[in-house]
């Protein structure tokens, strides 16, 4: 119950902290209304937990095709008969009453005869973990929204003392390891099932690429050189007029030359944070041109699960206990990254560190499915995104929650997509012998 609990107070602040006019409105075609992400998440609930789980009957039917995100592009959602944002909270607040209900009735056991929706409370789960997804959506159009900031955080601890004696780069070793999970109680089906995976040995970035590394790729003409970038990523720089991360913009009064615009605030880039607001093919770019590469979601798992020391995939690099905020930068407690080098009890046996939080990190990999892969609820969760068009974001966020974030936690999208939250760290082959 906390977890549904914590995502409804965050969705109220998200929706609250604004006026109706402003919840009906959309700030970028990339994004929906947030008026609609809210009714969606009550709809969502109502599907899953009244009547799957709990047997109810419809209570809005006609809402269904309103809030079908595969039915309808987010472009096309202003125009939809939306319900207006005293109905939504009244709805979202009625199916929340009988979830709640539902949830005091269920056989949530993780034994005793009861159905893969309910054990473990897997729906409850996978609903807690929908709405902070939608959680984090709605944070990213607060990005994109005009006008004076609503949100406000506490600041990111600092980077750690010994961050600038840090090794560049560590060794991850070469053999098998076990990706995935088939135990993890609320793991989404795209997870599933834990399977060996060997991956060659491989160099990896000890913390993510900063925005001080990226602005020198900026400044060395990477926007300017096809040489560093795919062709589809090559084509967006030149038909868009990219020559930098999403919302940097040249200042020559600030010291580093650049500003940002981050939650309706206009500040100096931060040159010791992870850099973010670019997408896959800026990401791969900044890698071609420092000589690396991104590493593939394989590597990228290993390093961030494999203990050598005990030969097992562990749930978080720090161990199987769950994050707290000593751990990494998680729940939207602060509204940027943390300097690249905090959090060093979030590291990993290896010493890698920010893994979890701050930033979703691309990979290299398209979007597949494990060995084995069955969809479970449903298949648009997953099984409708598979294959190359979509690469893989591994880690999660300042604005992901810890509910919807673990090591084996897998993110998708568009490798043009600008306005989420993610950075990157890159990777290498060790020299030929």
């Amino acid at each position: 119950m906390d977890v549904l609990l914590a995502a409804r107070e965050r969705t109220a602040a998200l929706t609250g902290c604004v006026p109706d006019p402003e919840l009906v409105a959309q700030y970028s075609p990339l994004m929906s209304p947030l008026v609609w992400d809210l009714a969606h998440i009550g709809n969502q609930e109502e599907l899953w937990l009244l009547r799957a789980v709990g047997g109810h009957a419809a209570l809005r039917p006609e809402l269904d095709s309103v809030y079908d995100a595969f039915e309808h592009p987010r472009a096309e959602r202003p125009k939809l008969p939306l319900l207006p944002p005293d109905e939504a909270r009244r709805y979202v607040a009625d199916v929340r009453g009988r979830a709640l209900d539902v949830l005091d009735r269920a056989p949530v056991g993780v034994d005793g005869g009861a159905g893969p929706l309910v054990r473990a409370a897997f729906a409850f789960g996978m609903i807690a973990q929908h709405e902070q997804q939608h959680d984090e959506t709605m944070l990213i159009t607060h990005q994109l929204r005009a006008g004076p900031p609503v949100l406000t955080a506490s600041e990111p601890p600092p980077a750690a003392p010994d961050t600038e004696s840090l090794p560049v780069e560590v060794l991850v070793e070469g053999g098998p390891f076990t990706m995935g999970t088939s135990t993890e109680p609320w793991a989404l089906d795209n997870e599933r099932p834990a399977h060996e995976q060997v991956v060659a040995p491989f160099f990896l970035d000890t913390l993510p690429v900063s925005n001080r590394a990226y602005a020198h790729f900026v400044e060395d003409g990477g926007y300017r050189d096809p040489r560093w970038w795919h062709p589809e990523g090559w084509a967006q720089v030149r038909g868009h007029g990219l020559g930098a991360p999403l919302f940097w913009r040249r200042d020559g009064g600030t010291p580093g030359g650049w500003l940002r615009r981050r939650f309706g605030v206009v500040e100096p880039v931060p040159p010791d944070e992870p850099v973010l607001h670019v997408s896959w093919y800026e990401a791969a770019a900044y890698a071609a041109w420092a000589g690396r590469r991104l590493p593939t979601e394989a590597e990228w798992e290993k390093a961030a699960r494999y203990d050598p020391a005990s030969g097992r995939s562990r749930r978080y690099p720090w161990g199987d206990e769950d994050p707290t905020p000593a751990h990494a930068n998680l729940g939207q407690r602060h509204l940027r990254p943390a300097p690249v080098g905090a959090y060093p009890r979030g590291a990993s046996p290896l010493g890698v560190r920010q893994l979890i939080g701050d930033v979703w990190e691309w990979t290299a990999s398209d979007f597949l499915p494990y060995p084995g892969f069955r969809a479970f609820p449903y298949r648009e969760y997953s099984e409708v995104f598979f294959g190359s068009a979509y690469k893989v974001l591994r880690g999660g966020s300042f604005g992901v929650d810890p509910v919807a974030c673990r090591g084996t936690f897998r993110n998708w999208d568009l490798p043009v997509r600008r306005q989420i939250f993610a950075g990157f760290r890159t990777a290498r082959d060790p020299e030929p012998c």
